[in-house]
């Protein structure tokens, strides 16, 4: 079923690895995992993004190596964890990408079922690629080792705990309606690896600890948030005056947004920044399956119960049309739960 990617990795030896611009777990535990699969196959590996690891990631090993330089110098480019282009426009951007992307190798390998066009079976990006998509994947992580099984490739102890910081990551901890059988035995497969769920979370939980000075500033941020929809959204601004303080030592988002899931009667929660370039970011988590779809309404995507998008527009006017989309999602989702 893979032989096209087994082909385009065994006859490159520089292979480049790009994630999307709202790097998570998943995508940083595929591309290192990766980095690590194809180092055992003897290929050079440049691991790529177009902005800065959070530091709230740095707990999986291989995040020092991300770079923002792209020389060119590749073979083979694979795209983890998006077929977004809303989620590469600063990729594109960067010198020389798109001029490789049209005339080298791209292979996407995802998980979000809602990136493919059912008619042509294709991502609909810019450039030309090969999209390869196992939607029945908790996480990409869990993709890549059905690939790794099939190909024969050899999965080191490094990989295998990436790939698991991966999976728990996309699943909240194996607690979403994603997770299957086979994610359980994908997990069980990596532990006889040498990963272990206690390790890495002991791990990322060194990198979640904060500063009283952080802790301070989650307890304003509870205080910003708002609520629509007849209290069914939990919406919270984050001005670019906080990511210029906060976010080079903690995401500020991830400080507030499970909390927000949490009140009583909330279904939806969303973390809005905002940026000098009028660039808009929104952060979704939700306890009901619409997180991808409200995403999908601003270009955005992810999963149903964890997605993001970004736009260009004022925040007085996005949050207008954030509330009309949820308020019609909502009675939508409503309206197919009585039926």
């Amino acid at each position: 079923m893979y032989e096209t990617v087994k082909q385009h990795v065994d006859e490159a030896q520089r292979i480049v690895i790009l994630q999307p611009e709202n790097p998570d777990a998943d995508s940083l535990g595929t591309a290192t995992a990766l980095e690590e699969i194809f180092g055992e196959l003897g290929k050079d590996v440049t691991l790529f993004c177009a902005i800065d690891m959070p530091k709230y990631l740095h707990y999986i090993a291989g995040w020092s190596r991300v770079v923002k330089e792209f020389d060119g110098k590749y073979d083979l480019a694979i795209i983890v964890d998006t077929a977004a282009e809303a989620l590469l426009v600063k990729t594109l951007e960067t010198p020389g990408i798109r001029h490789f992307f049209e005339t080298r190798p791209v292979i996407i390998l995802d998980h979000h079922n809602d990136e493919r066009d059912d008619e042509t079976d294709d991502a609909g990006l810019s450039f030309p690629h090969e999209f390869f998509l196992d939607e029945k994947a908790a996480a990409t992580s869990e993709f890549v080792y059905q690939i790794a099984k099939e190909l024969g490739w050899s999965i080191n102890q490094t990989a295998a705990e990436n790939m698991l910081a991966s999976i728990l990551g996309d699943t909240l901890g194996l607690s979403t309606q994603s997770v299957t059988e086979r994610t359980l035995e994908t997990v069980l497969a990596l532990m006889k690896l040498g990963a272990h769920p206690s390790a890495v979370e002991q791990k990322r939980r060194e990198y979640m600890k904060k500063p009283a000075d952080i802790l301070e500033y989650k307890g304003e941020l509870i205080k910003r948030i708002e609520y629509y929809c007849g209290g069914r959204l939990a919406l919270v601004h984050i001005p670019w005056e906080d990511i210029a303080e906060y976010s080079d030592r903690y995401n500020p988002s991830v400080l507030v947004l499970d909390e927000m899931r949490l009140v009583d009667g909330v279904d939806v929660a969303i973390a809005i920044k905002t940026y000098p370039d009028q660039k808009l970011t929104g952060k979704i988590r939700s306890n009901i399956p619409i997180s991808d779809t409200i995403a999908g309404y601003f270009g955005g995507g992810g999963h149903s119960y964890s997605a993001g998008y970004k736009i260009y527009e004022e925040y007085d006017v996005a949050v207008k049309d954030l509330l009309a989309a949820v308020e019609k999602i909502l009675q939508e989702y409503d309206s197919a739960e009585t039926i």
